[in-house]
């Protein structure tokens, strides 16, 4: 079994759902080495999130924004954690929902993907910096 690894900082994003699934890939050409294996992308922030979902329609991440507002409103009066802006608890809240990994299978050297899934970038802060990814190839 190999393992592959790599640490990347994506570009400053604007709030909401961005596809980086190509980003993920050219940060880790080793995919192609892998007949059968797992891709994991692991986000190193408190204040954004991975998901897999649809690549093909961008009104999905559109609608993926709105409803996680809706969700998890900002300015609730009964946030503590208030000091970093209205926009930071909401978003500490969003990240845990959404999650801080994906996995994905690898076959004959690339992502198991369904057609329309994309790998995406959920960005919850309103001005955030580049958000770093650690991602993780491994299998034989």
């Amino acid at each position: 079994m190999q393992f592959y690894q790599s640490d990347i900082k994506l570009k400053p994003f604007s709030r909401g759902f961005h596809l980086i699934t190509d980003e993920v890939l050219n940060a880790i050409p080793e995919v192609k080495k892998i007949n059968k294996g797992m891709l994991q992308v692991f986000i190193m922030h408190t204040s954004a999130s991975l998901t897999i979902n649809e690549n093909a329609d961008a009104t999905v991440r559109i609608d993926f924004e709105s409803h996680m507002n809706v969700m998890v409103p900002e300015n609730a009066p009964y946030f503590v954690h208030t000091f970093e802006g209205p926009d930071d608890m909401p978003a500490h809240i969003k990240a845990s929902l959404m999650g801080a990994s994906v996995q994905i299978p690898i076959t004959k050297g690339r992502l198991n993907l369904g057609i329309w899934q994309g790998v995406y970038l959920c960005e919850h802060r309103d001005h955030a910096s580049g958000r770093r990814l650690v991602i993780t190839a491994f299998g034989n």
